[in-house]
């Protein structure tokens, strides 16, 4: 990239927004001007970015004027005003909130695996659900060599994902529980602490809840595939940072475990992690700060005759938002 690019950050003071522009500056991603963004309640913050503090700015309807590249960390309600008013203005927006992901006319990209998608110009590009991202980095190869019939995933997923309340509220129950005190339940429904919540998200009519049918949804389009079969269970385990996932996949040729490991260490992104006699394997404290996928305990689906078992681990907040932002960023960049 021989140009530098005016950029701005939208819920710059969150969780993800900081983290995009700790990502900016770590990968040396050319920004000419950096524009911060957020609510009115931020007003009179400064973050750190190459060495100066750069204020916070209020988000308004005309805060894209120059802008070429909007990295979108807020939520939903907040990406669905504000989006569609930066592409207008001739940025293009890559949004990490659910509001764009299953629209036909919007791509829904992971780098490593369907970079066919970025658009040329200004427009909007979805960024997937963090549980996605890290699955489909990992499936993507094994679906192009053999062909992914259907996956079964059960999720560990870190309270990060919740956002930095929750993150406060594990830490805070733990301190309670350790002085023999009843812990405050607000951000979860339940005590978190010690415990694993079944629910993510709201319960839908067909009793997943919202995060799983992301999962379903988003896994086929970006695979390009309607017709793998897809279950998942989602659930909130008392970890800081970093998803972990059991998947089991059935596939249309018969791959051995040994072929899955080659495959997956030539893979972008992908760190194998897999020596069960030396008992190595992926685990969230081992992800926590990176930005690849870790993929371990791959073996054989005993109750199938072409099922293949894997464990995919990677730190959420990066990979699974941030750092995939930023990677589109990059490739739109460079086209």
């Amino acid at each position: 990239m021989s140009r530098e690019w005016n950029v701005a950050v939208v819920g710059a003071t969150g969780a993800v927004g900081n983290q995009m522009i700790r990502c900016l500056e770590e990968r040396n991603f050319p920004v000419k001007n950096l524009k911060l963004l957020a609510s009115a309640r931020s007003l009179g913050k400064t973050l750190p970015f190459k060495g100066r503090e750069i204020p916070v700015e209020e988000l308004k309807e005309d805060s894209f004027q120059g802008i070429e590249i909007a990295l979108f960390s807020a939520g939903a309600s907040t990406s669905l005003k504000f989006a569609p008013l930066a592409a207008r203005a001739g940025s293009v927006v890559i949004d990490n909130s659910s509001a764009f992901r299953m629209d036909p006319e919007i791509p829904l990209v992971v780098p490593e695996c369907n970079p066919q998608r970025i658009l040329k110009g200004p427009g909007i590009i979805a960024n997937p659900n963090c549980s996605t991202i890290q699955m489909v980095v990992a499936l993507k190869p094994i679906h192009d060599r053999a062909r992914i019939k259907r996956i079964i995933v059960s999720t560990y997923q870190a309270v990060s994902g919740t956002g930095q309340k929750a993150v406060v509220e594990l830490r805070n129950q733990i301190q309670a529980l350790s002085e023999g005190k009843t812990p405050e339940s607000k951000v979860y429904p339940y005590q978190i602490a010690y415990n694993v919540l079944p629910h993510i998200d709201v319960f839908l009519e067909n009793d997943y809840t919202k995060e799983e049918m992301k999962m379903v949804n988003e896994t086929r389009k970006i695979l390009e595939d309607e017709s793998i079969q897809i279950a998942a269970t989602t659930v909130r385990v008392p970890v800081f940072y970093g998803h972990s996932e059991a998947v089991n996949i059935e596939t249309e040729k018969k791959l051995y475990p040994q072929e899955v490991r080659d495959l997956l260490k030539t893979a972008p992104g992908v760190i194998v992690v897999d020596d069960a006699a030396a008992k190595k394997y992926p685990m969230p404290i081992r992800a926590e700060g990176r930005d690849e996928v870790f993929v371990g305990r791959i073996r054989e689906d005993i109750s199938t005759d072409k099922g293949i078992v894997l464990w995919i681990v990677s730190d959420n907040i990066r990979k699974g938002a941030a750092t995939n932002a930023v990677q589109i960023a990059e490739l739109w960049a460079r086209q």
